[in-house]
């Protein structure tokens, strides 16, 4: 179907992060936009305002008359829509025009120089804080992000520049789709086994995306990740890190709640960058995201204004109470490093006071496979305290239960089991230092009345 033709666009699972983001795009371009998620949250109560038309109840009668024209509707799923989902089911036998996420974002990446940033983690940090830089500079862009960023309470960011910055998905090897004119990749630690099988296998999948950068373009990679990427003639290849690489910092100071670093550069060093985010894995995602904006040629001054000005997303290592009494965070970490770097990062700014954390593992298989690992990393904090697993999409796994991590956390680490649904009773019972909620499953919905309890007995 030509662009030109379509008039409608109904979505499948409209109120993802992601999604939610094409439903704006599709809104703010003036055409009708529809569609289903399982339950209502803020985020689809917000697209709603904005004009989407949305329903709850799996049912082909609901959907409104305009997308029952295939002729001029576009239809957009998830991949983690099943595949006997009804309306989708109605759609394919009717002979719709059915497209991935990834596919129609893809288009984009085709249509205008798409700055992409993949990885295991870091991506949604790295590529909001991108599109930051490059909004607020002369070049601006467009973003669909993974995250709500704070800086413009959306994961979409509309302008007319030629650059949209894109958060690549290797779930269901989405970011396939995409034709990037510069990627970063921040990491590549297995995940998605579900999908992929082996860790092989997930890395021959980062390295076929390297290979459908657009030659002139660039891969900014993290120094020594395992896979092998595989360039077209004329894409440019840089490295970075914390302390090595064509882009790395130096002189970095961290001190009273503040973190300062010099950006070192084969294009031009940026001294006294000053992250306005002020956590210290921010450092290593600045690097990235600076390096993607410096070669698409914003300057020094716009780099640091951006880094400075840059005030983060929800639920990325996301303060809530930040007092010399008690410190409340969440964060959306769910994979055994993304859980190191954040407890590392927590421990690193609060070196002397005891941190709990409540984990609500994600998925059986994730839980499954790596269940040693997430007992490795949580045992830098003191205390853990762990709920059920949250299914999403998976079914249980017979004897794959939290208590696989908890069993294995180090002796030294007081643990609890809980369940999700008596954690607010529990917060209510005691009182905390520095407490962090861990996780990507809906235990996250409690944190605005957990905040509301902690300030209450902390007055």
């Amino acid at each position: 179907m030509e662009a030109k033709d379509i008039k409608a666009v109904y979505f499948i699972g409209a109120g993802g992060i992601g999604m939610s983001a094409l439903v704006r795009y599709f809104i703010h371009r003036g055409l009708v936009v529809a569609g289903y998620d399982k339950t209502p949250s803020e985020l689809t109560k917000h697209l709603e305002k904005e004009g989407a038309l949305i329903h709850y109840e799996e049912n082909v009668d609901m959907i409104p008359h305009t997308c029952k024209d295939k002729a001029h509707c576009l239809v957009v799923y998830t991949p983690a829509i099943p595949a006997e989902h009804q309306e989708l089911c109605y759609f394919r036998e009717n002979g719709f025009e059915i497209q991935k996420r990834a596919q129609v974002l893809g288009t984009l990446t085709r249509q205008m120089k798409g700055l992409c940033v993949a990885g295991t983690h870091g991506k949604t940090t790295t590529s909001s804080m991108c599109a930051h830089i490059m909004h607020q500079s002369h070049l601006d862009c467009n973003a669909f992000l993974g995250g709500i960023t704070k800086n413009y309470g959306t994961n979409y960011i509309v302008s007319d520049s030629e650059y949209v910055v894109i958060e690549a998905d290797e779930f269901d090897r989405s970011f396939h789709w995409l034709s990037p004119w510069m990627t970063v990749i921040t990491s590549t630690d297995p995940d998605h086994l579900d999908i992929y099988g082996t860790k092989e296998a997930y890395l021959e999948s980062f390295r076929h995306y390297t290979e459908l950068i657009q030659p002139g373009g660039a891969l900014i990679i993290h120094r020594g990740l395992e896979m092998k990427d595989h360039l077209q003639d004329g894409v440019k290849r840089y490295d970075y890190s914390l302390h090595e690489g064509d882009f790395h910092a130096e002189n970095i100071k961290i001190e009273n709640g503040e973190i300062m670093f010099d950006f070192v550069s084969p294009i031009e060093n940026v001294p006294h960058v000053q992250l306005g985010q002020p956590i210290p894995i921010n450092i290593e995602n600045g690097i990235a995201a600076m390096a993607m904006a410096q070669l698409n040629g914003c300057t020094a001054e716009e780099l640091r204004y951006g880094m400075q000005t840059y005030t983060g997303v929800d639920r990325r290592f996301d303060f809530k109470i930040k007092t010399d009494k008690l410190v409340f965070l969440s964060d959306y970490a769910h994979h055994p490093k993304e859980i190191y770097q954040s407890a590392r990062s927590i421990r690193e700014l609060y070196k002397d006071r005891h941190i709990t954390a409540i984990f609500q593992p994600h998925l059986y298989t994730r839980t499954r496979d790596f269940y040693q690992d997430f007992a490795d990393a949580l045992s830098q904090l003191d205390e853990v305290i762990l709920t059920e697993i949250y299914p999403a999409r998976e079914l249980p796994i017979e004897g794959v239960t939290s208590r696989l991590i908890y069993d294995r956390l180090a002796p030294n680490v007081e643990k609890q089991l809980v369940k999700k649904d008596d954690v607010l009773s529990l917060i209510k019972s005691r009182s905390f230092d520095v407490l962090i909620v861990l996780g990507a499953g809906d235990l996250d919905n409690q944190v605005p009345q957990m905040t509301k309890m902690l300030l209450s007995s902390e007055n």
